[in-house]
């Protein structure tokens, strides 16, 4: 797959896997459209990217747990007369702890965020693609999509949505020109990671760079695979459920999630 002289739109790109996405694209030549909350971080890595790969970079900020965000970026994109040929949904974030004691509206977040946006994005932009017959369309899950993580029971629910929406669209779009992959990552440094205390950070083992992520993902584009899990171990772990009993690892994530300071 070659991204020189194409346009990448990125969400979630101020930080972590998307930021690993908008520079990777960029270094091979792929003009980025940049969306996230925050501005200041945004413009930040515009200016970096600019400067190292002249490429073309736009800052759109945004919410994506609005409703009608996908509708405000796309007009925003023909605003600036932007033809989006990669579409990378990255932003999600989680919250942790017992369901009953989790904010409500921070859950409904998470739903906005991980998946109604994934799906209005690609509503947006994937009809474009087709006529086309080209573009790609690369959805980050997480390993944790194929297995209930209690204490984390929204946010694994939307990577399992994830998961399966981008299978679907693999198959739909297959012959089409466009090609759509499901990245599932296992524990990776970003900011997931700030819901959790340290002690219960650490039993998620040794973190991967955010790029090893990237450099997986667009290798299975290349491929044209509809799953990517990224990290031995976790591939084997991905898989174990279909095997085994579901109240059995429901009952196994609840003991290994739960946090240390349920007294439990």
């Amino acid at each position: 797959m070659r991204y020189d002289g194409k346009t990448a739109l990125i969400t979630g790109a101020s930080s972590g896997i998307g930021a690993a996405f908008a520079r990777e694209l960029a270094a091979r030549g792929c003009h980025c459209v940049l969306v996230a909350r925050r501005k200041d971080r945004l413009d930040e890595l515009a200016a970096e990217l600019t400067h190292r790969h002249g490429v073309t970079v736009d800052v759109l900020p945004a919410d994506l747990s609005l409703p009608d965000a996908a509708t405000r970026i796309r007009a925003a994109t023909d605003a600036l007369g932007r033809q989006v040929d990669v579409l990378v949904n990255n932003a999600g974030f989680a919250t942790y702890g017992r369901y009953d004691t989790i904010d409500p509206g921070l859950d409904h977040d998470v739903v906005m965020v991980n998946a109604a946006a994934v799906a209005d994005l690609v509503h947006a932009y994937l009809p474009d693609m087709l006529e086309r017959r080209a573009g790609v369309v690369v959805n980050v899950s997480s390993a944790g999509a194929f297995q209930p993580m209690p204490y984390q029971a929204v946010y694994a629910a939307t990577k399992a949505f994830v998961q399966s929406f981008s299978e679907a669209l693999w198959a739909e779009t297959r012959g089409r020109g466009v090609r759509v992959t499901a990245c599932c990552p296992s524990a990776t440094d970003t900011e997931y990671f700030d819901v959790l205390g340290n002690e219960d950070e650490a039993r998620f083992g040794p973190k991967r760079s955010p790029r090893s992520v990237v450099t997986a993902a667009l290798r299975a584009v290349d491929r044209r695979r509809p799953l990517v899990v990224v990290g031995v171990p976790w591939k084997i772990t991905a898989f174990t459920p279909r095997l085994l009993p579901r109240g059995l690892m429901a009952r196994f994530g609840e003991r290994l999630l739960r946090p240390r300071s349920s007294g439990a």
